[in-house]
């Protein structure tokens, strides 16, 4: 037995970090489908850079023991950890610590990212908010209970009527304003991607948004539902729950068969929805907001 293969037998493995390459990128897709839902936003980048390497959106670190990839951390404007025990984790910490903080947030499922986040904090500084018990839900099955049909894709001239619905959402949900210091021009054009592609579904009627919700992305088996929103005037009204299932019908039909989002636990209202349509609680993320 050599020394490396004792180390892995015991758990005292080491490894490096580098980059994954192009040719590395369908191994990396093969480690990221372990998990395909919890690591569906990963799996999305590495499709897209199988097209075109620059379709990344950012780095993908892998944590390489000899030849065998055996980890990942996806840093772009949010890091992603996939499939990392404790080594690996350290590994991408020092490399963290040596980059220094160019993210606005760190999510992932709840154990890697906060054991992450423990050993970069006192180098990265105090975060700005941290979610740590946010319930990661999926469902493979149409919702049971009435479609609003009402519900349609938003078109391309209807962004100035979304937007401020946008903006509401987003800055509820993160705790700042997506259009603060000169944001604006960048948030809208990311707004129009997301029409633009099919991807943004709405309620709207005598030129008010009454409901919208949008897919954050699409695998070729898992669609993530983001930016679920109800018009402040009509919370409570009953909209929410059919608006929405007539959204998880169409993005079933169109896009993916599993659908899933995240949600923090704090939000009794939107997980009861969330229940109500037919989502299950899989696992458990966190996120750390800068």
């Amino acid at each position: 037995m050599t020394i490396a293969e004792r180390d892995r037998i015991l758990g005292f493995h080491s490894g490096v970090v580098r980059n994954v390459t192009q040719r590395e990128l369908p191994e990396a897709l093969a480690l990221a489908r372990r998990e395909p839902e919890i690591n569906g936003f990963v799996i999305s980048r590495i499709q897209l850079a199988l097209v075109d390497h620059w379709r990344l959106g950012g780095a993908l670190w892998g944590y390489f023991i000899g030849d065998h990839l055996s980890s990942m951390l996806f840093v772009g404007a949010n890091i992603v950890p996939v499939n990392t025990d404790f080594p690996a984790r350290q590994a991408f910490a020092g490399e963290l610590m040596r980059t220094g903080r160019r993210s606005s947030s760190i999510l992932g499922n709840q154990n890697e990212v906060l054991d992450l986040w423990e050993q970069i904090s006192m180098y990265w500084g105090k975060a700005r908010a941290i979610r740590e018990a946010q319930p990661f839900l999926s469902m493979s099955i149409d919702p049971l209970g009435a479609i609003d049909s009402r519900v349609r894709t938003v078109v391309a001239k209807e962004i100035d009527l979304l937007f401020p619905a946008c903006v509401d959402m987003f800055t509820q949900e993160v705790g700042i304003s997506p259009i603060a210091n000169g944001g604006e021009t960048q948030y809208k054009r990311r707004v129009a991607e997301g029409i633009d592609s099919g991807m943004t579904f709405a309620v709207i009627e005598d030129d008010e948004v009454h409901f919208k919700a949008e897919i954050g992305f699409a695998t070729d088996s898992v669609a993530q539902l983001q930016g679920v929103w109800v018009n402040p005037k009509l919370r409570g009204s009953g909209i929410a729950v059919p608006a929405l299932s007539a959204v998880i019908v169409a993005v079933r039909a169109k896009f993916a068969h599993t659908v899933t989002l995240y949600v923090n636990d704090f939000n009794t209202p939107a997980r009861k929805t969330y229940e109500r349509v037919g989502f299950q609680q899989l696992s458990l993320f966190s996120t750390i907001l800068f």
